[in-house]
């Protein structure tokens, strides 16, 4: 049995082709299962009774299994889903006036181990399909009940460990047959993969690019991430600025403020001498704790000094407010484990 949603558009079409129907019934296809959210087949009532018994006899449509919910206290959720082969994974949904952001996972598990984040400590299991990764924003958007508008590539995984995934992921959130979310609306985000960089900047969307940096020297970061002492931050910086120069656009860097070690002045003056000349904006994201970690997060205070030591070169600087700390499903606190008692079965 073939499952409707693992099929690209161009694939799709290639699959009408070969039950001798129209090309158009796969932009139809596409259009129920991404745009309508579909889970059946007889749904799909543009199509004769006898196709959709046809492709019943030979297709089906999966869908992520909603196993528990949390909720915090500024109405951000977390959704544990469970995959076809049993594995878990994370999503994490945070509505706001403005807008309505889905931070999806895009591997089970993560393979770089970096300290700052609760994923990197549960191991790696595999990548995520491309459906996999776009059904949680459709997902979350029919059990909310509300139009998602933003999607950050956040959760759980280094999205350019699984490139083509992730990119054919971010095609059918765009497609107008699919979940018709604007490119700018769309951010990947990752430690830095210098040579995933240079080929992403040919990618023709125009997705957004965010660089977690951590660190303004190797010895930090590679003491945080352990996996970028394959990547000298000299390529890193060679690659970004690459990217910039070929998308016309600014890039922005995440940086996670740990206590007593990438948060003191001389830090701020090195990073301050690291990016200068980028086009960029920075996001100051105080460390959010997981179990079993021993780092902590400096003080507000602390935070407020460090970034007003980067404003005179770097006009662009944000605090991030954290959100949904309280039961881990802010910045670097996905497991994929049904942690905490605010978890509700579905």
């Amino acid at each position: 049995m073939t499952d409707l949603k693992s099929k690209t558009l161009t694939e799709l079409k290639e699959l009408v082709r070969e039950l001798g129907w129209e090309e158009y019934r796969a932009t139809q296809i596409f259009t129920w299962l991404w745009q309508k959210g579909i889970a059946d087949i007889e749904q799909m009532t543009n199509l004769s009774k006898d196709k959709r018994a046809l492709l019943k006899e030979n297709c089906y449509i999966s869908e992520l299994k909603l196993i528990a919910t949390q909720t915090a206290n500024d109405n951000t959720q977390k959704f544990l889903f469970g995959l076809e082969d049993g594995l878990n994974i994370e999503s994490v949904f945070i509505p706001e006036k403005s807008r309505k952001t889905v931070c999806v996972s895009t591997q089970v598990g993560c393979r770089l181990g970096c300290s700052i984040c609760y994923t990197g400590q549960t191991g790696f299991k595999r990548n995520l399909k491309f459906f996999e990764i776009a059904d949680q924003v459709l997902q979350v958007q029919k059990l909310t009940g509300q139009k998602v508008t933003n999607v950050v590539f956040m959760g759980m995984g280094e999205p350019l460990l699984n490139y083509d995934e992730c990119l054919k992921a971010v095609e059918v959130l765009n497609s107008d047959f699919g979940l018709n979310i604007g490119a700018r609306k769309i951010t990947i985000s990752t430690i830095g993969i210098p040579d995933k960089i240079y080929q992403f900047a040919s990618f023709p969307l125009q997705v957004k690019l965010a660089i977690s940096l951590n660190g303004a020297d190797d010895k930090t970061r590679n003491y945080l991430m352990p996996y970028t002492k394959k990547y000298p931050l000299s390529e890193l910086m060679a690659a970004v600025r690459y990217y910039t120069q070929k998308k016309r656009k600014r890039v922005t860097f995440e940086y996670v403020l740990v206590k007593g070690i990438n948060d003191r002045a001389e830090d701020a003056e090195r990073l301050r001498r690291l990016i200068k000349g980028i086009p960029c904006k920075i996001n100051l994201i105080p460390f959010n704790p997981y179990p079993g970690c021993e780092l902590e997060a400096p003080d507000f205070a602390l935070v407020e000094r460090f970034a007003k030591n980067l404003y005179s070169d770097l006009p662009c600087v944000t605090i991030r407010k954290s959100k949904g700390a309280e039961i881990l499903a802010g910045c670097g606190q996905l497991s994929g484990f049904a942690l905490g008692d605010r978890y509700t079965g579905a």
